[in-house]
């Protein structure tokens, strides 16, 4: 009598676990010793940052940034709008903070250094705002993630991340104002002679001609360079903000505005051919972005006990996860996005969405974790920045 071979336990690979139960599947790595997520990270480790510059050859500006499996192209065009082109447009708001015969270079040269110049940055900012010259584009490529296939409505996400971008961008006021400007001083009126009257008030029209060539010979902003800053999604696996925020200070890092000038003659503006006479962008800093995520273990597993509060585990059962992908995000029901002077290390934005597990203390630390991820993004990045 043949002897039946013993049955061969039933078993699955990872992820098979994962699609079938992907909370406790997440919840059995952080609880190992020592906690490591499916993806072999640290809870508190982020994802290697790549970028590469220059890729688009028609573009003022490009990059191409890669954070784990998200990958995003960011090119940068620059348009001319000319200043009476404006509505309601006054000359004086566009010379609020370089004076006659100052350089545009100059002028963003100190920065900070006192409450004129932070009004003057302010109001700059705010004229940038209102005349719409950063003008980002969203746009998440059909298969760059499982939820955007072939013939799908478009999402709310790119919609989200254009507003986020252009927010971030106006509030840390990193693309300076006086670089956008296009200026134009005006030949000096030709000199008109006049026979000598005898009056007494002679001198007068001459005076009052002085005045008016001083008037004249004034430089005027003609027009303003606009930057359309677009961003495709070749790749999306978590924190696609991260992504899209490194790409744009990637790709403003690599734009180089061509030479230009007012023709008179033509009434238009002109631009220099020559890539030698180009001026490279000048930006105000690094802001640098940290996405955490937080996974509530309790709720996850099921309600079970033993769930140790060591480590990057912010209490009660609930880990905070930095940089999570695409399959930690969907388990994560608060999310928690840190902006950071790269530079000086100073908190410029908090956002937080869902959740009341990160308090003040967990915050703090989010933040020294994005302080310590922005010296790996001024090396990557590395680029020359406003002294």
């Amino acid at each position: 009598m043949a002897i039946a071979d013993p049955p061969t336990p039933l078993s699955f690979p990872p992820l098979t676990y994962a699609k079938l139960s992907p909370g406790p599947f997440l919840h059995a790595h952080l609880t190992s010793t020592p906690p490591l997520r499916p993806n072999t990270r640290a809870p508190s480790a982020f994802r290697p940052l790549t970028t590469h510059t220059g890729s688009l050859t028609h573009a003022h500006g490009s990059a191409v940034v890669r954070i784990g499996d998200t990958a995003v192209v960011c090119g940068v065009r620059a348009e001319v709008l000319r200043a009476e082109d404006v509505a309601n447009y006054r000359p004086t708001l566009g010379a609020a903070s370089t004076t006659a015969g100052e350089n545009d270079n100059d002028a963003i040269s100190d920065e900070g250094g006192s409450e004129k110049d932070t009004r003057a940055t302010k109001q700059d900012t705010a004229t940038m705002a209102a005349l719409g010259l950063l003008v980002p584009n969203v746009e998440l490529q059909t298969g760059c993630s499982p939820a955007h296939l072939p013939g799908s409505a478009p999402s709310a996400l790119a919609q989200s991340l254009a507003h986020r971008v252009v927010t971030l961008l106006h509030s840390t006021s990193l693309v300076p104002l006086a670089q956008l400007r296009i200026w134009h001083t005006p030949a000096p009126a030709p000199a008109v002679s006049s026979q000598p009257q005898a009056s007494v008030h002679t001198d007068a029209p001459a005076a009052a001609t002085a005045e008016q060539d001083d008037t004249a010979q004034q430089p005027e902003v003609k027009a303003f360079w606009v930057l359309y800053i677009d961003l495709l999604f070749l790749s999306l696996d978590g924190t696609p903000f991260d992504a899209a925020w490194a790409a744009v200070l990637a790709a403003l890092a690599d734009t180089a505005l061509p030479r230009a000038w007012w023709d008179a003659d033509r009434g238009a503006v002109v631009c220099s051919p020559l890539v030698a006479e180009a001026i490279p962008l000048v930006l105000r800093g690094c802001p640098v972005v940290g996405t955490f995520g937080v996974f509530e273990g309790a709720a996850q597993a099921g309600g079970r006990e033993g769930m140790g509060n060591g480590g990057e585990d912010g209490g009660g059962g609930a880990w905070i996860l930095a940089d999570p992908d695409d399959f930690e995000e969907g388990l994560c029901a608060e999310t928690v996005t840190v902006v950071v002077d790269g530079e000086e290390g100073r908190v410029l934005r908090v956002e937080k969405s869902g959740g009341g597990v990160v308090g003040v203390g967990e915050m703090r630390a989010c933040a020294e974790m994005v302080r310590g991820r922005g010296r790996e993004w001024l090396d990557v990045l590395g680029r020359g920045r406003e002294g």
